[in-house]
């Protein structure tokens, strides 16, 4: 009896020992994550006060996620490379090849919409395996490899067709302009009637992705991988994971999520341009960062990453509300964001290793 005792205690405290070590170890990304909630509350406050009742309607919020579906996706996938260590500049050129090809199938070839989604996927799957294998079997700095994808994309681009566009395919206009409402939920009119919020087929690809990330880097074997490889790469090659495969696989997903976000992208704009998606890349690692994930790696959520970029684009509405219309005062901006989420992530590690 007294054994038996002994032993449940024994197990109780091994337990809570567990749970501390876990807890320990989300410590970081758990601390940047309400950061990035409260920052994104604040500015929404912001932005309610500066544009007036107008942001207290629903559809106001799902105009935003409408605006930035293609960029959740995409920078979803950055911030798995990042999480892993890496990074990804090609994501903005894949996402303009992507739209200018399908534009070119659907308008100049009549293609039909199914094959133009697997067109998106070819490609985002082909940068996602060249630069994978580049990175982590050459051992090349991502840095040097998907910049120089992002030129390659960009020149395809051009070369794919060099005028912009809109596309008149009947198939993929009715895909593009499909709403889904939301039920009981909205705002009345004038005259008193009930209007209900909606959203694209874009936001449901967003949330999907949002959800399937969440869980493969909270709960799966793989995303357990990432973090380990991003926080310590030479430690978790002595626990027996294989760092070139992770790393490999982190930017195959990277490839595939900007495929899938450029057929997003495309369906929000419409057309093919060479100068589609400009800087998409920038505001996809932007978000990352604000989200809470680490340019050093190892650390990372991805609603944080959501949340990124709600904050990103909500501060580009106070900016234009505002007054201040000019280009150079929104980069003013993010930049200043930029700095302090990077001195806020800084102050938490330095934290930490002083305890």
């Amino acid at each position: 009896m007294g054994k038996t005792m002994t032993e449940n205690a024994s197990a109780a405290v091994k337990e809570k020992k567990n749970i501390w070590k876990w807890f320990n170890a989300q410590t970081d990304t758990n601390k940047l994550l309400i950061i990035t909630i409260v920052v994104f509350v604040l500015m929404y406050i912001c932005a309610i006060i500066f544009e007036g009742k107008g942001f207290l309607k629903p559809q106001a919020f799902c105009n935003i996620l409408i605006n930035n579906a293609a960029l959740i996706i995409t920078a979803c996938g950055m911030s798995v490379v990042m999480i892993t260590g890496g990074i990804d500049i090609s994501v903005g050129g894949v996402v303009a090849l992507v739209s200018m090809s399908c534009a070119v199938y659907l308008d100049h070839h009549n293609g039909n919409v199914f094959v133009s989604i697997l067109i998106a996927l070819g490609i985002g799957l082909a940068f996602g395996i060249i630069q994978g294998l580049l990175v982590a079997y050459l051992d090349i700095q991502p840095f040097i490899v998907t910049l120089a994808g992002m030129f390659f994309a960009r020149g395809m681009t051009t070369i794919v067709n060099s005028e912009p566009f809109n596309v008149e395919s009947k198939a993929f206009m009715a895909l593009k302009d499909a709403r889904i409402e939301i039920p009981f939920i909205g705002s009345y009119n004038k005259n008193g009637v009930f209007i209900p919020a909606y959203i694209n087929i874009g936001v449901v690809v967003a949330l999907l992705v949002i959800v399937l990330f969440f869980v493969l880097l909270r709960w799966s074997k793989l995303g357990r991988h990432f973090y380990a490889v991003g926080g310590n790469a030479q430690s978790a090659l002595m626990l027996g994971i294989n760092v070139k495969r992770t790393r490999f696989i982190s930017h195959v997903i990277s490839g595939l999520l900007a495929g899938i976000g450029g057929y997003v992208y495309f369906m929000y704009v419409g057309s093919g341009s060479p100068s589609n998606a400009l800087g998409m890349e920038m505001n996809a690692i932007a978000s990352s960062i604000i989200g809470g994930t680490m340019l050093t790696g190892g650390v990372g959520n991805i609603i944080g990453t959501l949340f990124g970029v709600l904050s990103l684009s909500t501060i580009k509405d106070i900016v234009a509300s505002a007054g201040l219309s000019d280009p150079w005062w929104t980069g003013i901006t993010i930049a200043s964001m930029l700095c302090l989420f990077l001195v806020i992530q800084s102050v938490v590690i330095s934290g930490k290793k002083k305890k």
